[in-house]
């Protein structure tokens, strides 16, 4: 006999409860594990198609890794260097780039520069800070990320995570799709296909947009000689997950920069603006439409809303779940709408949903 509904929604209620409790309390413990399933999730299509092609599961797992420590020894020694280079240095440009937006304000806009005035106190106290703060921040973030993603746990435990779980991935589904309630099982399924498919177009997608449009502003804009053009390529390119974001953010940084190098030389501003609109130009036509895809379900809103809300309760290890919760969530609310839809607490007594149906025609 199954267990009525009332029932059922209790267990799962207080379940949700206490997992969310025990990922508060642990979720410093966890971001290893985390990390590693997101990884191993991202790279599962990849063990896949291997094996299509001929490989074991082991071989194809032990291929994907092996390709994984390359990239990884070539972004320490050939990349991350010059990245904190170039970090560390506009840090300590930013106290001169404050000076320079007050001469431009003060031979422009003299009325703003009266003592008294709100914008000239405004201007100082945030030249002040930038003088007095500018390395401290820097070190201080380096030193709170190194704290709180533990790189011994991200260079070590993560990726040790992610090889098991990709080496075991198709049988944990299978072992978890045993579990499902019988009775259930084919909503439950469908429920979970539909967030796999979600969470595969924007996931693997937007990642792989990421990275394609991060490496193409560094490139780019170092070509064309911004000083910092690897800092802004990787900020503009970590950003590009949230639509339109990576760009405004990316761009007005970018163009920023090219005024405070290229003042005067207008060909050399154009031409990092130009490296903006190449790249919009190729993500809005090619990129995400071929690799993402139109009809992901997590609206940019959506998406802000469960990165702030997930990072505000449970720090970084909540925004690495924040996406994957967002599009269970919305999945499961289109599923709930189309419920309500289709019952009589929508149609009430005034007609039944095939002649509401019939009716619409």
């Amino acid at each position: 006999m199954a267990l009525p509904a009332k029932k059922q929604f209790q267990f799962w209620g207080i379940f949700i409860v206490v997992f969310a409790l025990m990922f508060w309390a642990l979720g410093h413990v966890l971001l290893p594990f985390v990390l590693g399933g997101a990884i191993a999730y991202f790279l599962d299509p990849v063990a896949d198609r291997l094996e299509r092609s001929g490989f074991s599961r082991v071989a194809a797992t032990a291929l994907i890794t092996l390709l994984g420590v390359l990239v990884f020894v070539v972004m320490v020694l050939a990349v991350v260097p010059t990245l904190i280079q170039q970090t560390i240095a506009l840090v300590e440009t930013l106290p001169q780039l404050s000076a320079q937006v007050r001469a431009f304000v003060a031979s422009n806009f003299p009325s703003l520069q009266q003592p008294d005035s709100i914008m000239h106190q405004t201007l100082q106290q945030i030249s002040g800070l930038l003088k007095e703060r500018g390395g401290e921040f820097l070190q201080t973030a380096l030193s709170s990320a190194a704290s709180l993603l533990n790189v011994i746990t991200l260079l070590v435990i993560a990726p040790v995570v992610a090889f098991y779980l990709l080496l075991d991935w198709d049988r944990m589904v299978a072992e978890v799709d045993k579990l499902l309630p019988r009775d259930h099982a084919p909503i439950v399924r469908r429920l979970a296909s539909d967030i796999d498919k979600t969470l595969a177009s924007f996931v693997r997608g937007m990642g792989t947009v990421c990275l394609i449009l991060g490496t193409y502003y560094a490139v780019a804009l170092m070509v064309v000689g911004l000083q910092f053009g690897l800092v802004v390529g990787f900020i503009a390119g970590l950003v590009t997950f949230i639509p339109y974001l990576g760009a405004l953010i990316g761009g007005a940084l970018a163009i920023g920069l090219a005024l405070f190098q290229f003042w005067g030389d207008w060909l050399q501003v154009g031409l990092v603006g130009i490296v903006f609109a190449i790249g919009q130009m190729v993500e809005g036509n090619i990129l995400t439409p071929k690799l993402v895809g139109k009809s992901v379900g997590l609206h940019p809103v959506w998406l802000l809303l469960a990165l702030s809300v997930f990072g505000a309760l449970f720090g970084f290890v909540g925004m690495l779940i924040a996406v994957p919760v967002a599009a269970a969530i919305g999945v499961l609310a289109r599923f709930a709408t189309g419920q309500y839809m289709s019952s009589k607490m929508y149609y009430g007594h005034s007609a039944s949903p095939n002649e509401s149906a019939q009716d619409a025609e």
